[in-house]
């Protein structure tokens, strides 16, 4: 024990020296903080299992870019999305025994755009009359929605201001402006942008916001003991949204891409390890016991080497379908062969050492010799191979997903971009929806390449000189 922990000194003293290799652990230490610690934010898990679900994403605004382009300068600002909760609530009972209650929200705003929309979200049961009225800084309140509903217990309701209000807004406009609001069609009018427009005859065509604390009041009426009603909340659907943005879908494509950060270090982690296993056996077997062994290793080598993987991949996914599983299963087939040829010429040098010839002397099996002496001394060489290939086992099965080949039940970056390429995400200039999951794989790559460049210097002595 004492002797393997001064052996991990020695090689973080060496490791430590080079700055390639610590920005390459800098960086995998990032990913792999994003793979665990990301799934314990509130909500996370219930947007990964629900990630094709499009109607747990409706109330996203749709292709929103990121927060951050607020910040930057020449560049128009969108309203923030937002979620209001935690109401005024106000409980009356009336004579007859039902009761009343009321739930006001409060929203400031001050944005030169109108969101896009307001979507008043609520649970309850039996039959309930709801009503939906908002009141604007300037004192003016519009009866958005009033309708009697039949809930279902922990089923969501929600009620939105640009689908189910535009009759209630243009209410609100004709008690402001008469002549504008006589000729306006409720499937044409943005209920959204007349209700937050300054009042003026242009509130339709050249519609200015009208800035302060806006009021959304939803009154429930519970006729029964068997009625119920559980606090609202109020999403504010703006144009700009979270970290990453959102596609096509109303998806967040944050939680797209930290959720491909686990399955890229899975599949990369995983691959790499059983072809450097495979390849390490194989150049050795192929060394030590040489004659015919050695022939039909070296000939399966030549053969597997010089097949072209990605197009037998897509086509082997095309057919069959696989899922991650079988494809990690079909990209070792294959990538075995990285680590076989430089484990078989150092294992012929091994083989002639000579506390390999005194093990065989002293009457050890050749399968011990291996384990005991061979194996040990190639295992420290088999991580840099690792580390240098799981790269390229990244951006294979980002390629096969990219091209719709891939597992659909799971997200990988390779995903994301094979369904922004399929929503014309480059044609309508959704950087946010591309550009990420792209530099994640760049990144993640660059990270195991610097690792694997650092380990092969410090396990290799002769490439120090280089």
């Amino acid at each position: 024990m004492k002797d393997l922990l001064q052996g991990w000194l020695e090689f973080w003293k060496e490791f430590s020296k080079s700055k390639a290799g610590l920005a390459g652990l800098a960086i995998l230490l990032f990913f792999v903080a994003l793979a665990v610690f990301s799934p314990l934010f509130p909500g996370f898990r219930e947007a990964e299992a629900h990630w094709r679900d499009i109607n747990y994403w409706l109330d996203l605004p749709q292709a929103a870019p990121p927060v951050w382009t607020n910040w930057i300068p020449g560049i128009p600002h969108g309203v923030e999305s937002s979620t209001l909760t935690q109401p005024k609530v106000d409980e009356q009972v009336q004579d007859s025994g039902a009761k009343v209650e009321t739930y006001t929200f409060t929203y400031p705003f001050q944005s030169d755009t109108a969101p896009r929309d307001l979507i008043v979200q609520f649970k309850g049961q039996g039959q309930v009359p709801v009503r939906l009225s908002v009141t604007r800084p300037d004192g003016t309140n519009a009866d958005l929605y009033s309708e009697q509903l039949e809930l279902n217990e922990g089923e969501n309701q929600r009620v939105s201001v640009a689908r189910n209000c535009a009759p209630g807004v243009i209410d609100l406009v004709r008690n402001l402006q008469p002549d504008l609001a006589a000729g306006m069609n409720a499937e044409m009018v943005k209920p959204s942008v007349l209700l937050f427009a300054t009042n003026g005859p242009e509130m339709e065509s050249k519609p200015q916001t009208l800035k302060g604390n806006y009021t959304v009041t939803l009154t429930a009426l519970l006729l029964s003991d068997e009625s119920k009603f559980e606090v609202p909340s109020v999403q504010v659907a703006g144009y700009v949204y979270g970290v990453l943005g959102t596609d096509m879908s109303k998806r967040d494509v944050w939680v797209g891409i930290v959720v491909g950060v686990r399955w890229a270090l899975i599949i990369g982690v995983l691959a790499s390890l059983i072809n450097v296993i495979v390849g390490l056996f194989f150049g050795i077997f192929a060394a030590y016991y040489g004659k015919f062994v050695d022939w039909i290793l070296n000939r399966l080598y030549e053969y597997v080497y010089l097949m072209p993987v990605l197009p037998f991949i897509i086509v082997t996914s095309a057919i069959y379908k696989p899922s991650i599983w079988t494809l990690i299963g079909i990209i070792c087939l294959f990538f075995w062969t990285g680590s076989f040829k430089p484990v078989y010429s150092m294992a012929l040098q091994i083989r002639e050492e000579t506390f390999v010839e005194a093990s065989r002397a002293l009457g050890a099996s050749r399968f011990r010799i291996i384990l005991k002496h061979i194996v040990p001394v190639l295992l420290p060489y088999s991580f840099a191979v690792m580390a240098l290939g799981i790269p390229g086992v990244i951006v294979y099965e980002s390629s096969v997903s990219f091209l719709g080949l891939g597992d659909a039940t799971i997200v990988t970056w390779g995903q994301i971009l094979h369904d922004s390429q399929g929503q014309g995400a480059v044609i309508n200039n959704l950087w946010w929806w591309v550009v990420p999951p792209g530099l994640m794989i760049a990144f993640l790559g660059l990270s195991f390449a610097l690792l694997g460049t650092a380990f092969d210097k410090i396990l290799h002595p002769k490439l120090k000189t280089r």
